[in-house]
């Protein structure tokens, strides 16, 4: 099997992931509390030693299989949208780098829930926001970007009468006003949320 097809096969499965987890994050625009209980819910679908294995091991696959695949290609990437898949690619791979060691750390050494104040920690403090913001910003947008790249080349059907191209802007579009919608949600409809005791150590208070 080529690299390619490991790299897109890993990719469905991350997919499906990270799909529940913006679903999770776009819930936030209800409350903190539904944020968490949707967690919870979805928590029994891939918080245990089986589905957190599998996601670990596909996650190092993707991010191996998608460098190789950004050095191999970027000097040959001619459309724009090729350009794109490249570059969201190389991001992604950074960002779940950073985010899954976090992540790890949060759980293993800090001890914390890496819930919804785990997240939003950073989001909502000055001067970390400004970090935070565009990080976890560019990170939607280059997922779906990603997936709009994918579809422009993959896609053959004429959907509701558009073509491949227009079917991949919309994708972006999407990806835009979602992005928009969780930031929304995260920083309690943008007044800031009110950081507990116990995770002010991940904004350098003691």
């Amino acid at each position: 099997m080529s690299i390619k097809k490991i790299h897109y096969i890993s990719g469905l499965t991350i997919t499906i992931f990270i799909g529940l987890h913006l679903f999770n994050h776009f819930c936030s625009i209800f409350g903190a509390d539904k944020h968490i209980e949707v967690m919870k819910t979805l928590r029994h679908f891939y918080r245990n030693i089986f589905a957190e294995t599998i996601l670990l091991l596909v996650v190092i696959v993707q991010i191996i299989s998608g460098l190789k695949l950004f050095r191999s290609n970027r000097k040959i990437a001619d459309s724009k949208f090729d350009k794109l898949q490249i570059w969201t690619g190389l991001y992604l791979a950074i960002f779940l780098i950073i985010h899954l060691s976090a992540v790890l750390g949060g759980r293993l050494f800090l001890q914390l829930d890496t819930n919804f104040y785990f997240g939003v920690a950073g989001l909502n403090s000055f001067p970390l926001n400004l970090f935070f913001i565009p990080y976890y910003g560019l990170a939607i947008l280059s997922f779906f970007g990603h997936v709009a790249a994918i579809h422009n080349k993959k896609i053959k059907s004429n959907w509701l009468n558009l073509t491949p191209n227009q079917q991949a802007k919309a994708i972006l579009i999407f990806g835009l006003m979602l992005t928009v919608t969780i930031f929304y949600g995260l920083t309690n409809q943008f007044k800031g949320v009110k950081i507990p005791k116990d995770y002010e150590v991940l904004i350098g208070k003691y």
